[in-house]
């Protein structure tokens, strides 16, 4: 077993597994507001098949929510870059949605040895926030966490749309949101609102990526993911029908489905 654990200050799930010497890692990076529980699926999966798999909560959510939020979409990138490193030299696949797409491909523009290969889910070179929806979340108004779950499922999701019996997604995703400091969910839409450098970043990627887009997205539109895999040296695309910005919870067999491939 390997001896190197992440940085203590971190909140990592490894969904239960040790930590094995010699095997590929990956880590699972989430979007504004959210954690890491959005990636239960998709992270068992790789856990219980042979990876590394380190589903990640950022400073500010989830586990780690009485620490302060990291301000811009650089500071998470070098804060991911520490953390990979901490668990060894070798470089890492890296799942980024919505943010965590963004951080994820700044952080494979500029440190490059850390990432192996790049899946960047409901992405966009870059990604404005409509400035009556930040005025909400710095007021704390819990009527952008609505207007969040309104835009960030697709067709289905608001008809229930949930594999797991009697569950609904929405209702899911509202209370996930409502649950953390609003002020942290402000900073998130602030920090994916003022990066500008994402066309510069992805042109620097050389590594495998992929850009996982949702047919009905409505944050990301598929002609922006489209756009920015075509900026990636090595990228590619895949487009999943029937889901918006949220796919890995929407379409989670579907989105598995597509990793599969891609780290095969």
């Amino acid at each position: 077993m390997a001896s190197a654990e992440p940085r203590p200050t971190a909140a990592v799930s490894t969904y239960g597994r040790a930590v094995v010497r010699g095997a590929r890692k990956v880590f699972l990076v989430h979007g504004a507001g959210m954690d890491q529980s959005i990636w239960t699926l998709q992270g068992r999966f790789l856990a219980f098949h042979g990876w590394n798999a380190f589903a990640v909560d950022l400073p500010g959510h989830g586990r780690v929510r009485n620490q302060s939020p990291l301000e811009s979409i650089e500071a998470i990138a070098d804060w991911l870059a520490e953390l990979v490193a901490s668990t060894g030299p070798e470089p890492a696949v890296v799942i980024g949605h919505s943010m965590g797409a963004l951080a994820a491909l700044d952080l494979a523009a500029r440190h490059p040895g850390r990432v192996e290969r790049l899946v960047l889910l409901g992405a966009a070179a870059q990604m404005p926030v409509h400035p009556e929806l930040l005025a909400l979340a710095r007021d704390g108004d819990p009527r952008a966490v609505d207007l969040i779950c309104d835009w960030g499922f697709g067709s289905r999701a608001h008809l229930g749309g949930s594999a797991l019996p009697g569950a609904w997604l929405l209702g899911s995703a509202r209370t996930l949101l409502l649950r953390g400091d609003p002020r942290v969910l402000a900073a998130d839409l602030a920090a994916c609102h003022g990066y500008r450098a994402g066309e510069e970043r992805a042109t620097r990627v050389g590594c495998p990526a992929l850009v996982m887009i949702g047919a009905e997205d409505r944050m990301t539109p598929p002609r922006a993911g489209t756009r920015l895999a075509g900026l990636l040296a090595h990228g590619s695309s895949v487009v999943l029908d029937g889901v918006g910005h949220m796919m890995m919870v929407e379409d989670p067999e579907a989105t598995l489905a597509a990793l599969k491939r891609f780290l095969a």
